[in-house]
């Protein structure tokens, strides 16, 4: 039986059988399972300041806070987040430098 390097195992150690390689998987798969859920317990943890609950929203999703001051997904990051649409809007004019945010329609 040949022993060969694992390209998707960042351990390096060697796999040996098909079996091995499979639990290895398994492992690598249950180990991002854990991180992504420990990143949605943060984004809505009270202990983490709203930027940042924001940003891991973002991360997450792989989607940007939108600049328009009524879009759909304000809520829906408000509710994930556990913040208020007020900690939301803060959160848009923080970024827009403190001016004024989009209204609906408004070019992005």
């Amino acid at each position: 039986m040949a022993l060969h390097r694992s390209t998707d195992n960042d351990s390096g150690f060697m796999v040996s059988t098909p079996a091995e390689r499979r639990a290895a998987v398994l492992r690598q798969e249950e180990e991002r399972a854990a991180i992504r859920q420990s990143e949605i317990a943060a984004q809505a943890s009270p202990l983490i300041e709203p930027h940042e609950r924001i940003r891991l929203w973002e991360k997450l999703h792989a989607l940007r806070l939108p600049s328009a001051a009524n879009h759909k997904l304000l809520s829906v990051i408000a509710e994930q987040t556990e913040l208020t649409m007020g900690q939301v809007k803060e959160e848009q004019i923080r970024r827009a430098g403190g001016g004024v945010v989009q209204a609906p329609g408004a070019e992005v």
